[in-house]
């Protein structure tokens, strides 16, 4: 694997509420995306407490990360466990009063690589020059574009656009999406908050994969970055760029 990472105030925030995890660990291949909403630092601080909660709960519990039924659970259990934490913290305050994330993890094996989700950051997919959504948005609207009460162009100017119907930390109870993706020679995966997805669509994800080297993706994640921020970079920027056509880990 080559492994590029990067986060990014954008141009119109205050600070950055996005949070991230890039493992240089071959034996602990974890890579997180959490995007965090609420007042004064909440955002941040769920985004924080997300990621970190993450990591120490797989890592602690590395032995089950082996097969199929037992990776899945773990990272069901792993995102409740988050859930409870960021909850229980935003009660204490009346100012993380209502704080929440976004979450998004992969975990990969040898064969296949498995994704943990809630709320709208992304999975895309790029195999044999397309690129595929694995993730579906938690959105309103999403959910008003699969009830057919709008079209995907009505939706790019929508106002209620940004709001999300599922975030960890909100509630004392989540839901989580699991996906299960096969690993091919050549795969691309590319994991990211919607301060990229809002600025630049995905057919520009995929032209600047076919122009750029993808044996560094460090730049690829750089250049995405950067043109998100030249379509207005209005919300904080976080993208992870994993090429599985190489046997290090960068």
């Amino acid at each position: 694997m080559i492994v590029g990472a990067v986060s990014d105030i954008g141009l119109r925030r205050e600070n950055n509420q996005d949070s991230m995890f890039a493992s240089t660990d071959l034996d602990f291949p974890i890579f997180i995306v959490a995007d965090g909403m609420g007042g004064h630092n909440a955002g941040d601080i769920a985004s924080s407490m997300a990621v970190k909660g993450m990591v120490r709960f797989l890592d602690e519990n590395r032995n089950r990360l082996k097969e199929e039924n037992e990776i899945k659970k773990c990272i069901k259990e792993a995102i409740a466990y988050v859930n409870d934490e960021i909850f229980l913290k935003s009660i204490e305050s009346s100012e993380l009063k209502g704080m929440g994330t976004t979450l998004t993890i992969i975990f990969i094996d040898n064969k296949k690589f498995y994704i943990g989700h809630v709320g709208d950051s992304r999975t895309y997919l790029i195999r044999d020059d397309k690129i595929i959504q694995i993730t579906e948005d938690h959105t309103l609207i999403n959910e008003l574009i699969k009830e057919g009460s709008i079209t995907t162009a009505e939706a790019i100017n929508h106002p209620q656009r940004n709001m999300i119907t599922r975030a960890v930390g909100t509630s004392c109870n989540i839901k989580s999406d699991i996906y299960i993706q096969d690993i091919k020679p050549k795969d691309i995966i590319i994991l990211c908050s919607d301060g990229l997805t809002n600025m630049i669509d995905e057919k520009i994800i995929l032209r600047v994969l076919e122009r750029y080297d993808r044996r560094d993706m460090k730049n690829i994640c750089n250049i995405l970055v950067k043109l998100a921020k030249e379509n207005g970079g209005n919300d904080n920027i976080t993208v992870i760029g994993i090429n599985m056509d190489n046997e290090v880990l960068i």
